[in-house]
């Protein structure tokens, strides 16, 4: 009855409409008491994914998925149960990520709720291996056998027809014979083979609006009616031979584009390089180290604001963890020596130290990433081009067959051909090219990206990064050299153990002028004491208390000095309060990317603005005065407030810009540009509000970037038209009523074959070209 109410609720109760769908009973061989093992402890930390003690998530795969009903009564479950929070559909993978509140609801409670609504979840050994390994639907290929068995079968039973043999009464007694055989035979291919197209087309119509599938399936239902009359009223012997050849090569088209997406999404998920580093404590020193490369038992340094990459055991003795990333819940998460601290999770406090308990899962921080709520807000804000080419496609193609259906049927008075005109236009004009032409050539300029250290978050950022025309850059940490500058210390002589009590704040934070002092105090050991009330403060400063002292590290306006500091202004300024006494302050004269110059010029050569943002004060203003054009174009004294004002003041006079930041001081402008990307230098600062990771010593080609995101969108109107080509062509013969049903099949996968082939040698010719060149 609940579930009933719930697609009552939405209009969605024609799903019980749907043949075979009118809700999938449970299993006969479910039992009470059937998922009890699940809440075993060995078991039940094998399967969970996520869990701060109260909020839990899991991943499962559910078979039984199959419309778009599923998808909003599974992603409605906290109807059902209201211990469930959320859950989140992966609908082409058939897994619904669920988040609960594990001290109200049990992992069995969850896979009986699911079961008893008709989603019985697949737990297989390697779930409890924690290995996850994807369960390869074979159900295409049990469809392709079928269609190509009816195929060849047809043919064979149709070929005195097409010889035009036999004529006498026994002869016509065989004719009868093998039309039935060959009726008989289609049935599979259309209540089995087919079912895909219409189940498409179907609910695509009960959305009012017209996917690919419609015209394939109508074309389809055509072209077996039209056989179905001929045999019955015996007036010939029908097409299923083209309509059983339609569906097989069809359907090997399909299964062709989920091979080679299934392809494009392994590299980019397993094998491609996702440019964030890592701390790791070996013996007493620090090395850095790709999170990609990570190993159980390795020994993890996070520091303030970093995000923790791979599940580990808390060895310090206390973390305060946000989950917000992961759960949506802001509170931090107080946890303690020996728990078992999540993936996904973001540290705030003093650094810790945890024990890798399972490798890095980059396809589980790319989910992450791209799940989050703000990313939707810039994807629904900015349609694809596919999309936009796509919208009236269908309609189009359904346009032009109705036309051709009534010219030969009222004009040329041919009704036969009326009807397989109207066919063939219809299968020959599908445009799945279309819809793969985006799919692979974004699919591939991923790869590309990542294998030149640039990781965008998906496609959707790349069509975005193409329209850029302007750029903004933050500047210490993103134009600044993250390890090599000047640093002296004016003030007071410092005693040692004072230097060690900067050494070890300093070493709390990722910001880069304090990882910089950290640098510089090399020799100066860091204390195992636990620092009480720290917090760090975006664009002022650090705070902590050492037994009875207060500590600060920050501006001047952070530590309490209003004395104005004589000497050279082109230098950025630390300053040292202890116990409300400024004991000095460090002078930083950070050293510029060498190839910044350049970058700058070839972005204003491409008509690209360019602006620099910083929370520094105007040390360096006469320095990048000439680099930027303008006076007007460099704002210091930023707060991350000001930096987020400034790109949405862009906006509002039109621009499309890209934020240029470090993640740490500008993730709100990161997050309110069209693009925000984030530079990391050998350091954790993933940030969920960038939509692309580049490694610093590639900022150097963004221009070359830029180019190639402009250069897809250029390669997928080429493959639109290259699709055209196709169409018009097959189109040609379609309407000329000369064109078999069967070899319009064949021609779709032909298409498909070659807008593959194209994107695949364009993308990888355009990244030569524009970057490695």
């Amino acid at each position: 009855m609940t579930v009933y109410d719930l697609l009552k609720e939405n209009d969605m109760c024609r799903y019980y409409a749907i043949d075979g769908a009118q809700g999938i009973s449970p299993d006969t061989s479910f039992y009470q008491g059937k998922y009890d093992y699940l809440d075993l402890l060995e078991v039940g930390q094998k399967m969970i994914s996520f869990t701060d003690g109260q909020l839990t998530a899991i991943e499962w795969y559910l078979p039984k998925m199959h419309c778009s009903s599923c998808i909003w009564l599974l992603e409605h479950l906290y109807r059902l149960d209201p211990a469930i929070r959320s859950s989140m559909v992966n609908f082409p993978e058939k897994k619904v990520r669920i988040t609960f509140d594990s001290q109200k609801l049990k992992l069995s409670d969850i896979a009986t709720l699911l079961t008893r609504i008709g989603y019985e979840p697949y737990l297989s050994m390697d779930d409890l291996d924690g290995q996850k390994t994807g369960k390869w639907n074979r159900t295409r290929l049990y469809k392709i056998g079928i269609a190509g068995f009816a195929f060849g079968n047809i043919m064979m039973l149709s070929f005195p027809e097409y010889f035009h043999l036999g004529q006498n009464t026994s002869d016509q007694n065989l004719r009868l014979l093998f039309g039935a055989l060959n009726l008989l035979l289609s049935l599979p291919v259309l209540i089995y083979c087919a079912a895909d197209f219409y189940r498409s087309a179907w609910t695509a119509l009960r959305g009012r609006y017209l996917n690919i599938d419609a015209p394939i399936a109508l074309a389809l239902s055509c072209v077996f009616l039209i056989s179905v009359y001929q045999l019955v009223t015996q007036t010939g012997p029908g097409y299923l031979d083209s309509f059983a050849g339609a569906v097989f090569f069809m359907l090997i088209g399909r299964y062709f584009q989920d091979k080679t997406y299934a392809g494009v999404s392994f590299d980019r998920d397993y094998k491609s390089y996702f440019p964030v580093a890592v701390s790791l404590i070996e013996g007493e020193s620090e090395a850095r180290k790709p999170i990609t490369d990570l190993k159980k038992g390795d020994r993890m340094l996070v520091r303030n604001e970093e995000l923790i990459p791979a599940d580990g055991v808390l060895q310090s003795p206390v973390a305060l963890i946000d989950y917000s990333f992961v759960s949506g819940e802001s509170q931090p998460v107080e946890r303690k020596k020996g728990d078992t601290i999540y993936a996904g999770g973001k540290q705030k406090g003093t650094s810790i130290e945890l024990e890798v308990l399972r490798e890095v899962s980059q396809s589980y921080l790319t989910q992450l990433w791209n799940n989050d709520a703000f990313a939707r807000e810039k994807d629904d804000a900015n349609p694809t081009l596919a999309a936009r080419i796509n919208r009236y496609f269908s309609l189009a193609v359904l346009g032009v067959a109705t036309v051709t259906f009534l010219i030969w049927f009222l004009v040329m008075k041919n009704h036969e051909t009326a009807f397989l005109a109207f066919a063939t236009t219809l299968l020959v004009a599908c445009p799945c090219a279309l819809v793969l032409s985006s799919t692979f050539t974004n699919g591939n300029l991923l790869s590309v990206f990542s294998k030149n250290r640039f990781y965008p978050k998906n496609a959707q950022s790349i069509e975005r990064l193409a329209h850029i025309d302007t750029v903004v850059f933050d500047k210490t940490g993103t134009i600044t050299l993250p390890d090599d500058a000047e640093i002296t210390f004016h003030g007071i002589a410092l005693q040692h153990d004072e230097l060690v009590i900067i050494k070890t704040l300093v070493s709390q934070s990722s910001h880069p002028l304090s990882r910089l002092i950290s640098r510089h105090l090399s020799e100066i050991p860091i204390s195992r004491r636990i620092l009480t009330g720290f917090s760090e403060t975006a664009g002022k400063g650090m705070l902590a208390a050492w037994g009875n002292r207060e500590v600060r590290i920050g501006s001047a306006e952070w530590t309490g000095t209003s004395k104005a500091v004589s000497g050279e202004q082109s230098l950025s300024r630390v300053f040292v309060s202890i116990d409300g006494i400024v004991v000095g302050y460090y002078t930083i004269r950070s050293k510029y990317r060498p190839e910044l110059p350049k970058t700058v010029a070839e972005l204003q050569k491409a008509g690209i603005g360019t602006y620099l943002l910083s929370g520094d004060k105007s040390t360096d203003a006469d320095l990048l005065s000439p680099l930027f054009g303008e006076r007007s174009r460099l704002h210091f004294n930023q707060n991350p407030q000001d930096k987020l004002d400034f790109i949405k003041n862009l906006q509002q006079e039109g621009r499309r810009v890209l934020m240029v930041g470090d993640g740490l001081n500008d993730a709100g402008a990161l997050r309110q540009s069209d693009v925000g990307l984030a530079v990391s230098d050998d350091i954790n600062n993933f940030s969920p509000s960038c939509d692309a990771i580049i490694e610093g010593s590639q900022l150097s080609l963004l221009p070359g970037y830029m180019r190639l995101a402009r250069s897809g969108q250029r390669i997928i109107r080429q493959s639109f038209a290259i699709s055209l080509i196709y169409n018009i062509g097959g189109l040609a013969f379609a309407v000329s009523g000369s064109l078999s049903p069967v070899m319009a099949a064949i021609l779709m996968p032909v298409s498909s074959i070659t807008i593959v082939a194209f994107t695949t040698l364009a993308s990888k010719v355009a990244a030569t070209k524009l970057i490695k060149n």
